[in-house]
């Protein structure tokens, strides 16, 4: 089994985003499970291209997003990715996006593909605060999650993916 596990450069003026510090410490190896780790950029389309890229290099069977979401209290797991671009601020690049679709005339969204709730079970059961949570903002992490289900959608139907704040 092969997994790709991702994180983000550093945004909004910050040096070191912790999303990218955990996933750097995995392993490469999990039960039998091959883990390749990439860093994605906080840039609206690059990060979703950069995605995209590994998965087509890597044919992964799941695929774990990871992200930064400052000011909550658990670990939040991802059920819901929408189609849609709309930043209180802006990207790495500058860019700022407001009611702008990730792929205009895709569907408004997609469910995750892992286990969410069995996911959420099992970091608690492992003594750690998590929830499911329904949306994964606007910003470049909700950018990413649906750029990945919508490549498991229409590209790739066996490849499971999920993203976790």
């Amino acid at each position: 089994m092969t997994i790709l596990v991702t994180g983000f450069d550093p945004f909004g003026g910050e040096t070191t985003n912790p999303s990218w510090e955990a996933v750097r410490r995995l392993p490469d190896l999990i039960g039998g499970a091959t883990v390749h780790k990439r860093q994605l950029p906080t840039i609206f389309g690059v990060a979703g291209e950069t995605l995209k890229a590994a998965i087509d290099e890597l044919r992964p069977d799941a695929v774990l997003c990871v992200g930064q979401a400052g000011g909550r209290a658990a670990i939040t797991v991802e059920r819901v990715g929408v189609n849609l671009r709309d930043a209180r601020l802006p990207d790495n690049a500058g860019v700022e996006c407001a009611d702008e679709p990730i792929r205009p005339g895709g569907p408004d969204a997609y469910l995750s593909t892992l286990p969410t709730r069995a996911m959420v079970e099992a970091i608690r059961a492992g003594g750690i605060p998590a929830a499911l949570s329904y949306t994964a903002g606007t910003f470049v992490c909700n950018d990413v999650l649906y750029t990945l289900l919508d490549t498991a959608a229409t590209e790739y139907p066996g490849l499971r993916g999920a993203f976790i704040h």
